[in-house]
């Protein structure tokens, strides 16, 4: 066999790992719900809710109104008005919850915006702080729920965050809610069958008050709730997927607010996978941290249709080097992934995506798949390394 030849296999056999870490937790996803391996007793925990808004007043209402129906005497409230050029700061104060205001034309970003939150609060410290986003709707209950359950555990608690789209969603609309489901109910619901951490993700995060001691909130980076994920994980506390729990969002309906969430999330998640996905996987297989390994491996699994994509570009390329040579085995082992990714999909689609995309829909997503390459080129040539607020539909400015 030639060095190349060599080389092909090595790498193909590479690509396969997280394949098969995908496929293990969409595998383990299908499996028939069971009893919640951590039980609780429901009390009364000091909770505060911050909420970062940076010109948030058309969508902040809705949420503080959804806090405010459930607010008891154990509950607080703070909204913390970053940045603001709007009135979102008189308009939470008109609603009876705590403003703070932060000023910084430099230190911008939701992870500067939760340590000044955090900071203030340190004169009274909560039991639990519960984060959640200015245009993220609450199930009733859920705020009170993952407050206790990570009181209980001692550890973070990630509800299930859900986007939903408006109106009539465009096919690639409803292939992008699709992705976003198995990213974040369809694998964090496999990990927590075997009792492994899930991916902080942004929104409907509940933290035991000393868990936040330990890590630096105030950084600019574009994905704060996967590396803050990451840290608390290494320092013992990994985060716990509560699935039962529900918070609520929508994606942007205008072009240029869809453009900047989409290559934010993508981005900053390349960006984690290259610089933190392989020095965390070695720090938890030294260290035995097996939470911190295998929150590591799932961080090195690419975005869905960066894994699609790559895959059909790698099979292409094997697929080009047996007919040149005749060596047919990395051609085999690429096919092998994308039809594995493949099944997974379509099994995920089959027991939780029914009502978000149908069939004949989800059978037109690689048109999805090359609409996302001009996403994944520009993260090598103009890549998004500062936080920049989604424009969302209903704004002009």
């Amino acid at each position: 066999m030639t060095v190349i030849g060599l080389i092909l296999i090595g790498l193909t056999l590479v690509l396969g790992i997280p394949v098969v870490w995908f496929c293990i937790q969409i595998a383990l996803a299908l499996l028939p719900s069971r009893t919640a391996k951590f039980s609780f007793t429901r009390s009364k925990v000091r909770t505060t809710v911050l909420i970062p808004a940076h010109n948030e007043s058309i969508h902040l209402l809705p949420t503080l109104h959804a806090l405010l129906k459930e607010k008891n005497e154990f509950t607080r409230i703070l909204v913390v008005a970053d940045n603001c050029n709007d009135d979102t700061a008189e308009i939470s104060r008109l609603e009876g919850v705590d403003v703070i205001e932060r000023t910084n034309a430099t230190l911008r970003g939701k992870g500067y915006a939760l340590d000044f939150g955090i900071q203030h609060l340190k004169a009274n410290p909560p039991e639990v702080l519960v984060v959640l986003d200015a245009d993220c709707l609450p199930m009733p209950g859920s705020i009170q729920e993952i407050a206790q359950l990570a009181q209980s555990v001692s550890r973070p608690v990630q509800a299930l965050y859900l986007m939903d789209n408006k109106g009539k969603p465009s096919l690639k609309e409803k292939i992008a809610a699709f992705a976003w489901l198995v990213k974040n109910q369809v694998r964090p619901r496999g990990l927590n069958r075997i009792n492994l951490p899930c991916q902080l993700t942004g929104s409907g995060m509940a933290f035991p008050w000393n868990t936040l001691q330990r890590v630096c909130l105030a950084t600019g980076s574009i994905v704060e709730d996967m590396k803050l994920g990451m840290e608390l994980t290494a320092q013992g506390y990994p985060p716990l997927f509560s699935e039962s729990t529900i918070v609520r969002s929508s994606f942007p309906v205008n072009e240029e607010g869809v453009k900047t969430q989409r290559t934010r999330w993508e981005h900053g998640h390349l960006s984690m996978l290259l610089n933190e996905g392989l020095p965390k996987l070695l720090e938890g297989a030294k260290r035995g941290n097996k939470s911190l390994f295998y929150l590591a491996l799932d961080l090195c699994i690419p975005p869905l249709a960066l894994l699609v994509l790559g895959l059909f570009t790698w099979s292409t390329v094997t697929g080009i080097f047996w007919f040149a040579t005749g060596n047919y085995f990395p051609f085999a082992l690429s096919a092998s992934y994308l039809a594995l990714v493949t099944l997974g999909v379509v099994l995920s689609w089959s027991k939780f995506g029914r009502t978000v995309v149908n069939g004949s829909e989800l059978l037109q997503a690689p048109l999805y798949v090359l609409g996302k390459i001009p996403v994944y080129t520009s993260y090598l040539f103009r890549r998004q390394a500062q936080w920049v607020r989604s424009k969302r539909d209903d704004e002009t400015k």
